[in-house]
């Protein structure tokens, strides 16, 4: 690949994933959301090594001519930029689609026109809802049980329609509940961890006892690199997670144990969603993907779970890291 163009550099999932990719010798540009702090979000905390390699581009997925310059001179793009936060889903949808939906649209349109050699669009486990049966196949029917998960089920059926009808070379990686260093202090195991090292003993949650397929982010990395490099991934759905489920509330105490903290979890109906819809169990299959690319999670099973929890809570331990989050707050 001559570059890549990564959307949605500047997150979680998006820093990590430029960092692995300029280590193994890609050449990069990095879409970032422009803002008027010249702010690269996450990439602001990587290495000097890895920001020095950078091709930063500042811009806004919903802007179809933004994408379109971005995208000149690329071979490939890896789309992650989204919103993501179920919660705020609920109360400004619109955004959503917008973002979610239009902004794969203008990735999706920008690469047929250019020509590009690879599109890999991210889709979320989120897509299935409640599991319907175990382990979770791509064949497993959609179900959005939120405005942030029926966008996800739009775009991805849009990215499919553009290989359908157009020959786009398009492949769709599907991560399950990526955890790790960086991550937004909305999902789980950021807000148990940051309450802990903040020094509560009583922290809040909503739902304790869904399950889920937690996948540490160097494996979800390498997941997007592997798709990237596969030509027999164009055309597929891939599930990416570790193939081990575990509930909410066990993980809360698998980390306070990593954590050697005695806690006590008290609810929070703010956490709480819906009823009709909260996903109860999330657990992937990953047979496609390893068959397809050879990937297989560093981080699988019991034992890479709690591998990863320390990793992670080593990461959002250390002062100038907690510090940037608001760990007695609720965060939408």
């Amino acid at each position: 690949m001559t570059r890549i163009l990564v959307t949605g550099a500047d997150g979680f999932i998006g820093s990590h994933l430029v960092e692995h990719l300029v280590r193994q010798g890609h050449e990069v540009r990095a879409f970032v959301y422009y803002n008027s702090f010249n702010s690269w979000g996450w990439l602001d905390a990587s290495p000097e090594d890895i920001r020095k390699d950078l091709d930063v581009f500042a811009g806004d997925i919903r802007d179809p001519h933004g994408i379109r310059a971005a995208m000149r001179d690329c071979d490939a793009v890896l789309h992650l930029a989204a919103l993501i936060a179920i919660p705020y889903s609920y109360h400004s949808p619109d955004t959503y689609v917008d973002t979610n939906i239009k902004g794969t649209l203008n990735v999706l349109q920008a690469a047929r026109d250019l020509g590009l050699s690879k599109v890999v669009h991210t889709s979320t486990s989120e897509v299935y809802g409640t599991a319907q049966f175990v382990p979770i196949t791509e064949e497993h029917p959609l179900h959005g049980q939120s405005p942030y998960s029926a966008t996800k089920i739009g775009a991805d059926q849009l990215a499919l329609s553009f290989h359908l009808s157009f020959d786009t070379p398009v492949a769709i990686l599907r991560p399950f509940n990526t955890y790790g260093p960086r991550q937004s202090a909305r999902a789980v195991i950021p807000t148990i961890i940051s309450q802990i090292a903040s020094g509560a003993r009583r922290i809040q949650l909503g739902a304790l006892h869904p399950t889920r397929d937690f996948s540490f982010v160097t494996d979800t990395a390498r997941a997007f690199e592997a798709v990237l490099l596969s030509d027999a991934a164009v055309g597929q759905v891939l599930n990416a997670g570790s193939g081990f489920e575990v509930s909410i509330g066990d993980t809360a105490q698998m980390i306070a144990s990593v954590m050697d903290a005695s806690v006590e979890i008290g609810h929070d109906s703010q956490r709480l969603r819906p009823a009709k819809s909260e996903v109860e169990r999330l657990l992937a299959d990953n047979t496609r993907l390893r068959a397809v690319t050879g990937w297989a999670p560093a981080y699988g099973g019991l034992d890479g779970f709690r591998r990863g929890l320390v990793e992670t809570v080593d990461w959002f331990s250390a002062p100038e890291n907690l510090g940037r989050y608001k760990a007695q707050a609720y965060n939408i």
